[in-house]
């Protein structure tokens, strides 16, 4: 499962590529808002030269041809820019569009395999189930991932299952145990995945007893 940072925050994307884990980035206008920036091209073009891997940029207009025609220069951004449309009878069609263009689309806001099965037929690149929204409502998200990727699996649909609107490390663990081909995470999941209580105390007992040694090899 490979890992993308769900933000729009350059200083933390750059942190997270330096870890050496983060190949995609997917940004929306809600995370473009707690940025000090109104430049949303800008953005993203820096991003596409911090990740070279899928960078997704969203379409924030209504209606199928401004739509489309949004996309097209949202995609001209960058080479591996990958444009946001949501799943609507709208999207739908714009995504079919796109995807006679090579234009590449994250079918995004998915809230039920119904839709993210029309946005594989329909071209999409990606799908996006929004897991911590799904159970915000009263639903399990991770079990909508789930039957996402084994319907792809099942009919060999190339599209990749993104579990989207990851709350914390257990929604990881859970969509790489449902075979979600990526999980894309804000910058403090991502953080959080690789603390643990017990690796700190064994740091922590290994520094101390390497200390114990080297005052001994001092005498």
């Amino acid at each position: 499962m490979e890992i993308f940072l769900d933000t729009a925050n350059i200083e933390q994307i750059r942190q997270g590529a330096k870890l050496g884990v983060v190949s995609g980035v997917t940004t929306n206008p809600s995370l473009m808002a707690k940025e000090d920036t109104a430049d949303y091209e800008a953005v993203v073009k820096e991003i596409c030269t911090i990740i070279p891997g899928p960078v997704s940029a969203e379409v924030v207009v209504e209606g199928t041809e401004a739509m489309i025609e949004e996309a097209r220069k949202i995609a001209a951004w960058a080479p591996n820019v990958v444009v946001k449309i949501p799943a609507t009878a709208e999207g739908l069609e714009v995504t079919s569009a796109l995807a006679k263009e090579t234009i590449k689309v994250n079918f995004t806001l998915c809230f039920s395999l119904n839709q993210a099965l029309l946005g594989a037929l329909a071209g999409a690149a990606f799908v996006s189930p929004f897991v911590g929204r799904l159970d915000d409502a009263g639903h399990d998200g991770m079990e909508l991932v789930e039957d996402i990727v084994d319907t792809f699996e099942y009919y060999q649909l190339p599209a990749k299952v993104i579990a989207a609107s990851i709350r914390h490390p257990q929604h990881c663990l859970a969509a790489a145990k449902a075979g979600a081909d990526i999980a894309t995470v804000p910058y403090k999941v991502l953080t959080q995945m690789i603390q643990h209580p017990l690796t700190d105390v064994g740091v922590a007992r290994f520094l101390s007893d390497w200390q114990s040694i080297s005052k001994r090899k001092g005498k």
